[in-house]
């Protein structure tokens, strides 16, 4: 179609769409806590978004057991109690997001977020995470999250308790039916914390020492100079 005067008609404008929001609330911070920092190495990012998991069945299986009384112990956690003046329910309940939690910061090590202080912190939002302040606790971490496990599953599979005492007969491993089965299945992930928190922060430290070295640091070294003007 042409105008009167024969010239074209100008081209039809797509019409302009209003620009998209950017996610807030629990989809931000949701999208932001897993955001990984370029630079990682793919088997670490496994690894860190792995260690969660490995505590979540036995977080469910305490909360099962002795929040909900759930019959997966031997009818050991069937009554009611107090830890002081905490509820025995509310405890084993704190115990698990607390352990949920600490499992999660293995995420901060390929997340950007574990190198740079988030905003939300308040006198060290946008300053760089110390090295030393992320390696340090995480290898100790490692270590301890490496020997207890390792500990008390020998401890367990030999009759004796962590001081050992020998187990009372009511305990799911020696009922040999499927409780012990469910005992075993929801525990034994936790095998698996120390070493993947231990193989996440040596490729935590690698990656920082590599993109930011020390000041001082030698770099590398210039090329030589073939001839001197005059």
């Amino acid at each position: 179609m042409t105008l009167a005067a024969g010239l074209p008609l100008p081209p039809a404008r797509p019409p302009t769409l209003p620009p998209a929001r950017p996610p807030r609330g629990l989809r931000a911070a949701w999208a932001a806590a897993h955001a990984v920092v370029p630079g990682a190495p793919r088997w670490a990012r496994i690894a860190a978004f792995a260690v969660p998991f490995t505590v979540l069945p036995s977080s469910v299986w305490r909360i099962a057991t002795c929040t909900f009384h759930a019959p997966l112990d031997g009818g050991g956690a069937q009554e009611s109690g107090n830890l002081g003046w905490l509820p025995i329910e509310l405890y084993v309940v704190l115990l698990s997001v607390v352990s949920e939690v600490l499992a999660f910061a293995a995420v901060g090590l390929v997340a950007p977020w574990g190198e740079v202080f988030p905003r939300w912190i308040p006198g060290l939002r946008g300053r760089r995470v110390p090295l030393a302040a992320a390696v340090v606790p995480a290898g100790l971490g490692a270590v301890v999250l490496t020997v207890v496990p390792l500990y008390s599953a020998v401890m367990l599979a030999g009759g004796r308790t962590l001081v050992g005492q020998p187990l009372d007969a009511g305990v799911p491993l020696f009922t040999h039916d499927w409780r012990a089965v469910v005992l075993v299945v929801c525990y034994a992930p936790l095998l698996l914390w120390g070493p993947l928190l231990a193989a996440v922060t040596a490729a935590y430290w690698r990656r920082r020492r590599r993109t930011h070295p020390r000041p001082g640091a030698a770099g590398p070294a210039a090329p030589a100079c073939r001839g001197t003007r005059r």
